[in-house]
């Protein structure tokens, strides 16, 4: 019997294990840290081996092959061991993707993944077709496959996720945009970020897709370094492309062969730029895969968005709160800064993932009025920021941000929450920060 060992007790390794334990595989997880009570219940009911606090070497290293949680870093001593010792160490999309014949459509980039899977899973849904969404959000891809006979994955994927994958190989691969971001993971240098971005189509052939924006200066710059195989579909506003998509300031137009899909811009959901992009990206997938037109229309103009992705949260006393906890990079923050037009009480912070806050200062000198700092250490916003504003604040509790802004606030004024930085010194999690910022407005 093969033993697969499972590094990380959260969503992707309990979907891990139950998997490999369905498959015949001897099943042990090991976490570093503690395991959620929810997952140690399944492990449990599962009768399948786990440990906490500690990674045992001799349970371990006797493995056949390793899934390594996507926020273990490969740098940490036992994954160094088990590289070593030639144990083959994947990713959970890798593992998962060994026990489905489904149809993959995987999507990653910087920003822009969720919005794009969830709307490409949206409209499938809305055409009755055998879909679900994966991978980064929701449920893990592993489990979904263990409890979910789907025609069509939709998958969300992180350059973690891509780092753990040898065979894996999606159908349809989009690539949103790419902007330096988790370069901590990365010693620091864009090309390695870069390059495990491109993974997503490190295995497409000639009979697989790949869509991309193609103004986005990285992409446009890396992609002919890069050994693409499959059918190129470039996503743009710069010029008409005989296929892919593109923009004019009325319409998209998305054109596969000789079919063609127009829709104006501002009939579309959800407004912004970069938010036309991931309609075209997600109209470009159902074309390929012959989605009515009146369905993909429909599907466009009535999708409610994401959680924690410039949600509009309340209007109070005629200042509208919104919750952009998503906003995890300084791109992100920038997107959400240019979609608003009034003056603006900014909540920003966390862990810092190398950014350079300078990028912001156009916006923020043009918007903000006040900046309330969210994090442990917020040395380096203070430098950047401290003199551009009149206020300048820094809390430890999202109850204490939230009464400051609602303080701060005047009538038309917008209160926003786009953090530019990860969630984990205050937080659990980016979700349970939005949650927190949502039933803080709530309680004003």
């Amino acid at each position: 019997m093969k033993r697969l060992v499972v590094l990380g007790g959260g969503e992707s390794g309990v979907g891990t294990a139950l998997l490999g334990k369905a498959k015949g595989y001897e099943v042990f997880v090991s976490d570093k840290g503690k395991i959620a009570q929810k997952y140690k219940e399944v492990l449990v009911s599962n009768d399948i081996d786990w440990e906490e606090e500690k990674h045992t070497e001799a349970l371990i290293l006797n493995a056949n092959v390793v899934m390594k949680s996507p926020g273990i870093p490969e740098k940490v001593e036992i994954v160094q061991k088990l590289f070593q010792k030639e144990i083959p160490v994947i990713s959970e999309i890798e593992f998962a993707s060994a026990f489905t014949k489904a149809n993959l459509i995987g999507i990653t980039g910087s920003n822009g993944k969720t919005t794009t899977a969830t709307w490409v899973d949206y409209v499938l849904e809305n055409a009755g077709v055998n879909v679900a969404l994966a991978g980064n959000i929701g449920d893990s891809f592993a489990k979904a496959v263990l409890k979910n006979q789907a025609d069509f994955y939709v998958l969300e994927l992180s350059s973690f996720q891509l780092d753990g994958i040898e065979d894996f190989k999606p159908h349809i691969a989009v690539l949103t945009n790419i902007t330096p971001d988790h370069l901590d993971r990365y010693n620091y240098k864009y090309e390695n970020y870069i390059a495990s971005k491109f993974r997503i189509i490190k295995n497409q052939t000639e009979n697989d897709y790949f869509i991309y924006d193609a103004d986005n200066p990285t992409i446009a710059e890396w992609i002919e370094k890069f050994d693409v195989k499959a059918k190129k579909l470039p996503l743009t506003f710069q010029k008409k492309v005989k296929e892919g998509a593109y923009a004019d300031e009325q319409n998209i137009v998305v054109r596969i062969v000789d079919n063609e899909f127009i829709m104006a811009r501002e009939d579309l959901a959800l407004k912004g730029e970069h938010n036309t992009k991931n309609a075209m990206a997600a109209s470009t997938v159902a074309q390929l895969l012959k989605i009515k037109k009146q369905i993909i229309r429909e599907s466009m103009g009535s999708f409610q968005g994401v959680e924690h992705r410039l949600e509009r949260v309340l209007k109070i006393n005629n200042v509208q709160y919104i919750n952009d906890s998503k906003a995890t990079n300084i791109n992100a923050t920038y997107y959400a800064l240019e979609s608003v037009s009034a003056e603006t009480i900014w909540i920003v912070g966390g862990v810092d993932k190398g950014n350079k806050y300078e990028e912001l200062l156009p916006l923020v000198n043009e918007k903000v009025k006040a900046v309330i700092c969210l994090g442990v250490d917020n040395a380096r916003i203070k430098e950047v920021f401290g003199n551009c504003v009149e206020n300048f604040v820094e809390t430890q509790s999202m109850k204490e941000a939230v009464q400051l802004a609602y303080q701060l606030g005047k009538s038309g004024d917008t209160v926003l929450l786009s953090p530019a930085c990860a969630s984990f010194d205050l937080f659990e999690n980016y979700e349970d920060r939005g949650r927190q910022f949502k039933n803080n407005v709530r309680d004003l």
